[in-house]
């Protein structure tokens, strides 16, 4: 089944958070590379400097110059991210959008088709053409990882790194083992937003960027007549 031109493919509220979400990402990556710049090696444990043992250690120059605006910017973003992420989130729920776009359908659990969508996408022609009326089932399951895992995580992670809060809350140091494992997690599942946001951008240039890209913008598809010209 395809969207018909004309109708809705994405309602206002889906469009605005996507957007205003892309934007805070941004600034969250920008502005997190800017702080890794002051220690660029991963512990786990409460303590680490540059002349400790590391975890890993990221082939980055030392750069203390960058961490004050990157961290201003980082604070901003973070709550510019987590209030929007919390409105889509409610309007999700209230709306049945979460139910009704981004659950899994039964047909979508069988082995056979998860294999079939995997392999489609091994072979880098995915499976989510641009007028698909519904998201398959691997697009599926990376959302959902996103909003119910990767998101709470990098959330608590970034909290446990506050001293005021945690002064609060020093449960988070036993959810995370110390702060500077908390920073190692914040790390790790930023990589993995990351990741999720290039294989996001492929499918998009994948299945009709036009169409897709409009569809995100005015909530419409591209009209039959316009496709194929």
């Amino acid at each position: 089944m395809t969207a018909r031109a004309g109708t809705v493919r994405h309602p206002l509220w889906v469009r605005l958070t996507h957007w205003v979400n892309a934007g805070a990402f941004l600034a969250l990556l920008v502005s997190g590379f800017a702080i890794l710049l002051a220690l660029p090696r991963l512990f786990w444990g409460e303590t680490g400097a540059n002349d400790a043992p590391a975890w890993l250690v990221l082939p980055l120059p030392v750069n203390l110059e960058q961490t004050g605006w990157g961290r201003n910017l980082h604070f901003l973003a973070a709550w510019i991210f987590v209030i929007n992420g919390a409105l889509y989130g409610l309007a999700a729920l209230a709306s049945g959008h979460l139910l009704r776009r981004l659950t899994p359908d039964r047909d979508q659990l069988h082995p056979r088709h998860i294999a079939a969508d995997l392999r489609a996408h091994l072979r880098l022609t995915g499976s989510g053409a641009a007028g698909a009326s519904r998201y398959n089932v691997l697009q599926k399951f990376a959302y959902l990882a996103v909003l119910l895992v990767l998101a709470p995580v990098m959330l608590l992670s970034g909290l446990t790194m506050s001293p005021g809060v945690t002064a609060a809350y020093p449960e988070l140091f036993t959810l995370f083992g110390g702060r500077q494992s908390a920073r190692t997690v914040h790390f790790l599942s930023a990589a993995l937003l990351v990741a999720f946001l290039l294989v996001h951008v492929w499918q998009v240039l994948a299945n009709g960027p036009r169409d897709l890209m409009r569809g995100m913008i005015t909530g419409r598809p591209v009209a039959p007549r316009e496709e194929t010209r």
